[in-house]
């Protein structure tokens, strides 16, 4: 796939199957993740990986957390099975720093970028993903059991796997609709 159609041709794919990228294709999502535009240089983002018994662990935090909030039994299920609509789940956090030159907004960008860049290599090699976000992105204890600092933000969950179905191609969007000149 030439990198014009990966572009024009990208959507999610919400239904995925085993297997999970294997080791050599999961190298690819993050190193192509490492070159998204990163202003000074920080890197500021982290990948954490939740595959096989991972996915467990992080059934066990999204169902942690749903509790404390007062969650009824139904959606304490429906969030215990989250993390399996995937074999793997790749959580991206902004870790941002303080930096005279490189605002917290530039930092969370760049991990975003760089969730896109994971999605847009698993396209690349026939993998399928969706990028999630939801309120567990911003709940604190999600944060707290992941190791997360204060200033550290999720923004989003990646969902990657084979995709179980071909998914028709969705219409081209005009992209001058959104565009104007000065």
């Amino acid at each position: 796939m030439d990198a014009t159609q990966l572009l024009l041709t990208r959507q999610s794919t919400p239904r995925l199957i085993a297997p999970a990228p294997n080791a050599e294709q999961l190298t690819l999502l993050l190193d192509a993740a490492a070159r998204v535009p990163d202003h000074g240089a920080l890197t500021p983002w982290e990948f954490i990986i939740a595959i096989d018994e991972g996915l467990a662990k992080l059934s066990n935090i999204f169902v942690d957390a749903a509790k404390k909030k007062g969650a009824d039994d139904a959606f304490l299920a429906k969030v215990g099975n989250m993390p399996y609509r995937a074999p793997m789940v790749i959580t991206v956090v902004a870790k941002t720093q303080a930096h005279n030159n490189v605002p917290a907004l530039e930092q969370h960008i760049a991990a975003g970028c760089a969730t896109m860049a994971m999605q847009q290599a698993a396209f690349s090699i026939g993998l399928g993903a969706v990028w999630r976000t939801g309120d567990f992105a911003f709940d604190a204890n999600v944060h707290q059991q992941l190791g997360l600092s204060a200033q550290d933000q999720i923004v989003g969950f990646l969902y990657v796997g084979t995709p179980a179905v071909t998914a028709p191609t969705k219409p081209l969007k005009n992209g001058r609709q959104f565009a104007r000149y000065l």
